[in-house]
């Protein structure tokens, strides 16, 4: 399995007993929809491994006790501490109306109400305080925040987002 398979699902944070369990803290609004897993694949020096799941519980909000197969000593789990967490993309619940994943709209063209089509949607930026589409347009690149109000549209049969942003942001990249 690669990870441009996969999604990004937590990180396994600290160990919980002697007896190998670690805690994976999710990354997601829906902790519960995780917390029957039969497997997951762990980040290991480049390299996506399979856990098989002997048992699992969700506990405080968004953590999830887990004991795997074969990871039965504290020594067993020290090994796993601070890795990365994935599942498959199949295993993504789907979502509808004006909600999407990141890696879902990539290559969707962004359209505005009042500007028309303003470009290809080549990434998203989400390293600053407001998730960023990050836009191509010719040789310019356009940032538009990716603000609920804003959204108006996600069409995904036409692979389209229709915005309706403030007036001169999209021009103030062009």
């Amino acid at each position: 399995m690669q990870k441009k398979d996969c999604f990004y699902l937590g990180k396994i944070v600290r160990k919980h007993s002697f007896k190998g369990e670690v805690v994976i803290k999710l990354d997601t609004d829906e902790p519960h929809l995780y917390a029957n897993m039969n497997a997951v694949f762990v980040d290991l020096g480049k390299n996506l491994l399979p856990f098989f799941i002997e048992k699992s519980l969700l506990q405080k909000g968004n953590q999830l006790r887990v004991k795997f197969e074969d990871v039965d000593t504290e020594q067993d789990a020290q090994s796993l501490l601070k890795s990365d967490v994935y599942l498959p993309l199949d295993l993504l619940p789907k979502l509808t109306g004006n909600k999407f994943y990141f890696h879902e709209v990539i290559g969707f063209t962004i359209e505005d109400v009042n500007y028309g089509k303003v470009g290809i949607i080549t990434g998203i930026n989400d390293s600053t305080a407001q998730a960023l589409f990050e836009i191509q347009q010719g040789d310019a690149e356009v940032l538009i925040p990716m603000i609920d109000d804003f959204i108006k549209k996600v069409d995904r049969k036409n692979k389209t987002i229709v915005v309706e942003t403030p007036e001169g942001l999209i021009a103030m990249y062009l």
